[in-house]
């Protein structure tokens, strides 16, 4: 018995947030930059890491902008 599993999986998490000059665009929430961690998985092991930076709304959550 052959059993084939195509499961893909992404996950972000903040790992140190700072506070940022600025306010968002949609709420008008105040901005942070944040420390990004992002693991890619295929049937649950983890293959790729990537850490990056990102500006993120307090409020809303909304990505305003990456640096990859």
């Amino acid at each position: 018995m052959v059993f084939f599993c195509f499961l893909v999986d992404q996950t972000k998490k903040v790992s140190t947030t700072k506070p940022a000059a600025g306010i968002c665009s949609r709420c008008g929430g105040g901005a942070r930059v944040a420390d990004m961690k992002t693991s890619t998985r295929f049937c649950y092991v983890p293959f790729y890491k990537k850490s990056w930076r990102a500006i993120i709304c307090t409020f809303c959550g909304a990505l305003l902008r990456s640096y990859r």
